[in-house]
């Protein structure tokens, strides 16, 4: 139950991780679309400009019409001043009663009515003892708008004319702006009159609205083109740019004739005939490499065959003076026998560089048939037997006992088995070699432990590549050529298995075979475990239980470290642990 929560929990943050990476893809602009972020580009770039654009002109324009309309009423006011100069030079004899009928009717006829033009008037007396009333040509909320300050500005400048920007309430209930004007009338005889009109503005603010849609439809119109030509002009510039990427990515499945079509003569042409320069470089450069691996393989079967005559006469001389080696004098007998050992270990070089060569060119093939694999364990190990009992190793082997049969072929297998467990007993240092099987649904494992030199993570790595060694100062006893985990590798993927390496420095080093079934099923789970324990007191208990390690190419160690502990006994339904079938072969 441990096990399975673990498994949810990992499950659950892989989906989360997984998501976290999305959203963090999608939310940066690097990760989107070329042509998406030009457009994107193109787009906040125009509406800025359009925007400081329209905001420049409506300020130009809106001062312009100001301007012009200020003018106007400061000539008009010079007029209407005129005008009742006159009016009231004409009343210098007049009664009082005259005088304010004059007034109110030259302030209704200068008021005008309605229009965007609406000009409204408002005659005030300046001495107190006038017998002229105030009048206003509409209603007295007009006297509201001067203020003292503008009265006194009024007074300080007479014969100017002040004005100031105001606003006005309209029957709608909103303001409208309008502009004050005020000056004074001096008639000798008749008194002094400050004269105020207002001007309303809202044909001027109308115009100024209707302009500013203007700019706003016009900019909406503008943008739409500018995202239009923005798209094409992208597509022009990235078209080319996917044809190069489809093409390496033709090139990188494997299909070197892929090539660039390159029409016109701009930039992006020139980058297609780079693309196809290089892509036809490096086709040639690969069919050089290839030729030249194809002679070298040639090279070396065609001398390994070639050497195989003299290397029989000299083995049949060398069998022959090791036959007689006690008739020759004692330092003779020291030579026939390293001549003998040498042409042996020269025998087997010769035989793992044609095996190595037919892996390079393809040529290896199973002779698959069905096997016990517990039994070609065994086989294995009585033929590596002498050589423990004269390192003095203890060869602990524990056996499944069951299910363990699958369609492999026996010689590359033994030749696996043979491999791991010589490996084991040179770099044992004497200690016990532990060797160990089990089997699931679908695939089925053997696992060669020693307790020796060990490995670390960096030569687990490198483990399997061919002629490499872990401590090259370290003379090899057993005369080993340096191919035996190369070769054993590939004998594990042409069954579609896994061969895998995994240590700790002075404490030892794990080798697993991992076999399917039948060559080509698919499994995800090897029944035993890589890593294990080098205690070698707790060494009568091993765990059978499948982990999960992801299949990976020899000499690649997957990362364990997240995965569950199976360590402990399998436990049955009942509560019972349940002990793998283990063999006495020792």
């Amino acid at each position: 139950m441990s096990s399975a929560a673990d498994s949810e929990v990992r499950e659950a943050s892989e989906v989360s991780d997984s998501r976290t990476a999305l959203k963090t893809r999608t939310a940066d602009p690097r990760s989107w679309p070329l042509a998406l972020r030009v457009v994107l580009v193109t787009t906040l770039l125009s509406i800025l400009a359009m925007l400081a654009v329209g905001a420049y002109l409506s300020s130009v324009i809106a001062d312009g019409l100001y301007e012009q309309r200020r003018d106007r009423v400061l000539e008009e006011t010079v007029e209407v001043r005129r005008e009742l100069t006159e009016s009231l030079t004409q009343l210098s004899g007049a009664t009082t009663t005259q005088r304010q009928d004059a007034v109110n009717a030259f302030v209704q006829t200068a008021g005008g009515q309605g229009g965007g033009d609406r000009r409204e008037v408002a005659l005030v007396p300046v001495e107190a003892s006038g017998m002229v009333f105030p009048v206003a040509s509409s209603d007295r909320t007009l006297f509201d708008e001067v203020d003292d300050g503008f009265a006194a500005a009024v007074a300080k400048n007479p014969d100017a004319v002040s004005w100031r920007s105001i606003g006005r309430e309209d029957a709608r209930g909103g303001t409208v702006p309008a502009l004050l004007v005020g000056t004074r009338v001096m008639v000798p005889g008749v008194g002094s009159y400050d004269l105020y009109l207002v001007y309303s503005m809202q044909e001027e603010q109308e115009t100024l609205a209707f302009v500013q849609r203007v700019i706003l439809g016009g900019g909406g119109v503008l943008l739409a083109l500018v995202v239009g030509i923005a798209i094409v002009v992208a597509r022009l510039v990235t078209t080319p740019l996917k044809r190069a990427a489809h093409a390496a990515e033709r090139m990188t499945g494997g299909d070197l004739t892929s090539r660039v079509e390159v029409s016109g003569g701009d930039e992006l042409a020139q980058v297609g005939e780079s693309f196809n320069d290089m892509a036809r470089s490096l086709a040639q450069k690969v069919d050089d490499l290839t030729e030249l691996s194809r002679v070298q393989q040639r090279f070396v079967t065609d001398v390994s065959h070639e050497l195989r005559t003299p290397l029989t006469t000299i083995r049949m001389a060398a069998s022959v003076l090791d036959g007689r080696r006690s008739d020759l004098p004692s330092d003779l007998q020291r030579t026939v026998e390293l001549l003998s050992a040498q042409v042996e270990r020269f025998e087997v070089l010769l035989t793992d560089l044609l095996e190595i060569s037919r892996f390079d060119a393809g040529a290896a093939e199973l002779e698959a048939h069905r096997e016990d694999l517990d039994a070609l364990v065994v086989r294995a190990v009585d033929d590596v037997r002498p050589l423990a009992g004269a390192r003095g190793c203890l060869l602990d082997v524990h056996l499944a006992g069951h299910g363990m049969h699958a369609v492999v072929d026996a010689r590359r297998v033994d030749r696996i088995l043979r491999n791991l467990l010589t490996n084991a007993i040179e770099h044992g240092a004497g200690g016990p070699v532990l060797v160990q099987t089990a089997s699931s649904e679908d695939a089925l494992a053997v696992v060669v432990q020693d307790y020796g030199h060990g490995i670390s993570p960096e030569a687990a790595d490198r483990v399997f590549d061919r002629f490499w060694r872990a401590d090259p100062s370290r003379a090899r006893t057993l005369g080993g050529t340096g191919l035996g985990l190369s070769i054993s590798a590939e004998d594990a993927r042409l069954h579609t298995g896994w061969l895998q390496a995994w240590g700790q420095e002075g404490k030892g080093a794990v080798f697993r075979l991992t076999l399917p079934r039948r060559p080509g099923s698919p499994f995800a789970r090897s029944p035993l475990r890589l890593e294990r324990s080098f205690d070698q007191g707790a060494s009568g208990t091993y765990s059978v239980t499948s982990t999960g390690e992801i299949p990976i190419g020899p000499g690649l160690l997957p990362d364990l470290h997240d995965l569950p502990d199976h360590s402990d006994p399998v436990a049955d339904p009942d509560g019972d642990p349940e002990s793998p079938t283990t063999g006495g072969l020792r």
